[in-house]
């Protein structure tokens, strides 16, 4: 058996509905573990005011045309929402799916939307984080039965809460996503089921040192917690034919190929190419990709990934 878990992510950004829903239902078809999109306001590729669709609401729309894929949002933005509201929705989606939802969390960063929405995006970074530790506690709290009062002095109000219906899945798994070093790997040590970095080799091997360190603090058990690693991989025969289907996606997304170009979760060329980097990450302890995917969709990369790529990746 593969050691390998691959999902795809639809980005939400310069696509129609009819297309988004094709996507996923292709995802679960081709028999991915898991199907994500953005929590995004506006789109965060190229032009802001592009189409995009909202992320709960489409989870729930995908749990109805999909049957075994898990769904998430990867990841939700903590600032956009109440953490009870968060608990209430993702154990609805539960239902909706029959068991398949995962949290995701994050502390949120694009300001942009935060401004055009109204939405409070706190002092800096470094308080979006601190609320989002404290809403990841109460959420797990709920998610797991309990009934949740904030401590005195946080961000967050809530008194005797608890959520009924409970999920159908018995322990609703939190993936946060993010890999600042003093207090995003803190709350991942604390309280994550799975976590999402993004980056080389050399970055992530430094970022995993720092969580070992966080958990070793909280007492906690780093083979506990899922490392799950983000990129953006377009497969081709040959790195030319692969670049070209990739500057087509950036133009439909109205993002110049300078934008781009240095973001090096972009995994573009051979199946070779994308098998090699996802070994070398697994020889640090990720076994889970989670595979961006521009509109509009490219059913090559994704046949090609699950029924090429990880045959090799499991070989090596």
């Amino acid at each position: 058996m593969s050691d390998v878990r691959l999902g795809v992510l639809l980005w939400s950004q310069a696509t129609d509905w009819p297309a988004f829903e094709r996507g996923a239902i292709r995802v679960d078809e081709l028999g991915y573990e898991s199907l994500w999109t953005w929590d995004h306001l506006s789109a965060i590729f190229g032009d802001p005011l592009q189409p995009i669709f909202e992320g709960y609401t489409t989870l729930a729309a995908w749990a109805k045309v999909t049957s075994r894929a898990r769904l998430g949002l990867l990841v939700g933005a903590n600032t956009f929402r109440n953490p009870g509201l968060v608990a209430q929705t993702v154990t609805t989606i539960d239902h909706v799916s029959d068991g398949r939802a995962i949290l995701g969390i994050g502390g949120a960063w694009f300001e942009e939307e935060h401004t055009a929405h109204g939405i409070e995006f706190g002092s800096g970074f470094g308080e979006r984080l601190d609320w989002m530790d404290e809403s990841v506690a109460a959420m797990r709290g709920l998610l797991d039965g309990e009934a949740v009062t904030s401590p005195a002095g946080g961000r967050y109000r809530f008194k005797d809460l608890v959520l009924h219906p409970q999920p159908i899945q018995e322990h609703v798994p939190i993936l946060i996503g993010g890999s600042g070093e003093k207090k995003t790997l803190r709350t991942v040590a604390r309280y994550a089921d799975q976590w999402n970095a993004m980056g080389s080799v050399e970055k992530l091997r430094h970022k995993i040192e720092v969580l070992h360190g966080h958990c070793e603090a909280v007492g906690r058990d780093p083979a506990e917690i899922a490392f799950t690693v983000g990129c953006k991989p377009i497969i081709r025969d040959t790195d030319g034919e692969a670049r070209r289907v990739w500057e087509a996606q950036m133009a439909h997304n109205r993002t110049p190929m300078d934008e781009v170009e240095t973001d090096d979760t972009f995994w573009v060329g051979t199946p070779e190419l994308v098998a090699e980097r996802m070994i070398e990450r697994r020889a640090l302890g990720f076994h889970t990709f989670l595979a961006e995917m521009a509109a509009p969709y490219d059913d090559e990369t994704l046949e090609r990934w699950i029924g090429e790529v990880q045959p090799m990746v499991d070989a090596a």
